[in-house]
Parts: C-alpha cells; sequence; structure tokens
C-alpha cells in the first residue's frame, strides 16, 4: 500500500518537475517562419530605401521645374509651393533613417 502511494507522488513530482523541461528542448512553432521572415525584411529594405530616395529625387526635381516655372510665369508668391516640395523630400529622407531603426538594420 505505501508503494503505491509512493509511486503516485513520485510520478506526479517527475512529472510536473519534468514537463517544463520538455518545453524548453523544444522549438516553439513559427520561430522558423519569423527568422525567415525577418530575412527577407533586411533583403527587401536595402532596395526599398534605394528606391524610395530616387522618387524622392525625382519628386525634388519635379517640384523644382514646377517653382522655377511659376517663377518664371510671374507668379511671385510660391513660398508654400517651396515648403511643401521641401519637406516632403525632408520627410522622404527621415523616413528611411525610421524604418532603419525600426527595423533595426544597421
Amino acid at each position: 500500500m505505501q508503494f503505491g502511494t509512493f509511486l503516485k507522488k513520485t510520478t506526479s513530482v517527475v512529472f510536473f518537475f519534468g514537463l517544463p523541461l520538455m518545453g524548453i528542448c523544444q522549438t516553439p512553432p513559427g520561430i522558423g517562419e519569423f527568422y525567415s521572415a525577418s530575412g527577407e525584411v533586411n533583403r527587401w529594405y536595402f532596395s526599398l530605401s534605394d528606391m524610395v530616395l530616387v522618387l524622392g529625387a525625382i519628386s525634388g526635381m519635379l517640384g523644382g521645374l514646377r517653382v522655377y516655372a511659376n517663377w518664371q510665369s510671374g507668379k511671385h508668391h510660391i513660398d508654400a509651393q517651396v515648403m511643401g516640395w521641401f519637406f516632403s523630400c525632408l520627410f522622404l529622407s527621415i523616413l528611411g533613417a525610421v524604418l532603419k531603426a525600426l527595423f533595426g538594420i544597421h
């Protein structure tokens, strides 16, 4: 009778203390996919950041040409246009740095 009680207690102790160890040994589901997605983000980030900078440069040149055309046509109240184009290019430049910090890409 005492052996049965000892066996039940031992089994329960081994089960409750062994269960966390079995959980530590296994890799949680989704970790491999997370590392794969992280690698994809790192690979795509550089090409996307270059594309954003090229779009910003093209946008800045078009904005400069538009402001120049308005100035030459006699519209001298172009302060709002200049500020709009300047801050849009500044936003694109800062966005690249923020995304780099967000994704932890060095």
